[in-house]
């Protein structure tokens, strides 16, 4: 673990990682891509290693408290932070590290314990850690909340929704390892001319069946290291996002309006599919979140396309009946793609849910009137909250004129890709 005559301890380093995330709210996306591009002069296997047991270790949180609770006599909430986070990524590797033995999962934990300052607890460490490794066998939990690590009310607002079989499939899959999808960049380069390129540049890839923009990749080191994804010949991008511009159908010289747009894919994707034709206006917000669209824009080249800040809550007069398709993917409570935004689960309350719907309303009750008569409304979320998706879609069609052309709810665990929600919406022409 040495580079540049520098010792990097990434036990060390997944220890910072949760405490950043677990303990002082840090978005786990935010401060793992900081991380590695720090020490991006780490091996692959290393880089691999931090990234499985930071992550691993936060999207199995709730269950390795109740491990350690098991054997502690202080509990996992009363701990101090260092030692909390410290002993959940050892427990972690003793139930999910195999490779690992565990008496040198307990000797790094001892060690980092006293590096941290807190030599006095090293004893205590120990000891919790080698009862744990010698019962871990025998530790078993029925309840779905500690076994998949989600909390109660989720779980119980998936099997009231979709029933315990498929609730149980949809938390599993938060842990399956998945490739990365990329969506193909088709005014640059074919799907097969990419595939070539990637594949010198060492990346394994695969065709999606279903979708021929699609590709999945793995067996790369670092995603900006890519000439190709400089270039930008791809976007990342799941596939059933994909299918949200796909579902909007545009036509050469359309106009078209992404509502809430950041970092900018699907807008992009709705560019491409305009064939360097028409324009695609792609909001958002915050300055931020519209420099993340441009970011991709000038990566990627596109020329019909423009970002813009502007807030989705406030109608924009000059754009009423103007939109050949609006494309509508709000701010959700995210539950589709717990995946891959590993601690989402933990930040998302029942109270937010209902803020949310609320929040999607008033930008719907806004952004409808953008659309010509006869044009296109797409609603799309990432979440599986039926009150965000359906329950929106019924009380949208209830309120404004239009008509449902499709709706289609993804599943995490039961169908292929993210948990995604779809509606095309037709306005009515004689409106």
């Amino acid at each position: 673990m040495t580079d540049q005559g520098t010792k990097v301890n990434t036990r060390a380093l997944a220890l910072d990682f949760l405490l950043e995330t677990a303990e002082k709210g840090g978005y786990s996306h935010v401060v793992m891509r900081g991380m590695l591009e720090k020490y991006q002069y780490l091996d692959k296997k290393e880089r691999a290693f931090l990234t499985r047991l930071s992550e691993g270790t936060l999207e199995r949180m709730l269950e390795l408290d109740a491990i350690i609770d098991k054997f502690s006599k202080v509990p996992v909430k009363k701990m101090k932070p260092v030692i909390r986070n410290l002993l959940r990524l050892s427990v972690y590797q003793l139930k999910y590290m195999d490779q690992i033995p565990d008496s040198a999962v307990c000797n790094e934990a001892v060690k980092l314990a006293q590096k941290k300052g807190f030599s006095s607890l090293k004893g205590f460490v120990n000891g919790v850690l080698r009862n744990i490794a010698r019962e871990l066998p025998n530790v078993k939990f029925e309840d779905l909340s500690i076994q998949y690590s989600t909390p109660r009310w989720i779980v119980d607002q998936w099997i009231s929704e979709y029933g315990e079989e498929k609730a149980a499939r949809m938390l599993a899959d938060q842990y399956q390892e998945k490739p990365t999808t990329i969506r193909v960049n088709l005014s640059k380069i074919s799907r097969e001319a990419l595939t070539e390129r990637l594949k010198k540049e060492g990346v394994q890839v695969q065709a999606v069946e279903d979708v021929d923009c699609a590709l999945a990749i793995s067996g790369y080191d670092y995603l900006r290291a890519l000439t190709s994804f400089r270039e930008g010949l791809f976007q990342v991008q799941d596939v059933s996002s994909m299918k949200a511009a796909l579902a909007a159908d545009p036509k050469e010289g359309d106009n078209c309006i992404d509502v809430c747009a950041a970092p900018g894919g699907k807008s992009l994707h709705l560019a491409e599919l305009l064939h360097g034709t028409g324009m695609v206006e792609a909001r958002d917000l915050t300055e931020y979140k519209v420099g993340l669209i441009q970011d991709n824009i000038d990566r990627t080249g596109a020329k019909n396309i423009q970002a813009v800040q502007m807030d989705a809550t406030v109608l924009d007069e000059a754009s009423v009946k103007k939109a050949d398709v609006v494309l509508a993917d709000l701010p959700c409570s995210g539950l589709g793609v717990l995946s891959k935004k590993t601690d989402l689960k933990y930040r998302m309350t029942p109270e937010q849910q209902e803020e949310l719907v609320d929040l999607q309303q008033r930008i719907l009750s806004v952004v409808w009137q953008y659309v010509k008569p006869g044009g296109t409304l797409v609603y799309s979320t990432c979440t599986v909250h039926k009150e965000e998706n359906e329950g929106n879609v019924d009380w949208f069609l209830e309120n404004y004129p239009f008509t449902l052309k499709e709706q289609i709810q993804m599943l995490p665990g039961v169908d292929a890709w993210d948990g995604f929600f779809i509606a095309k919406l037709e306005r009515k022409r004689n409106d």
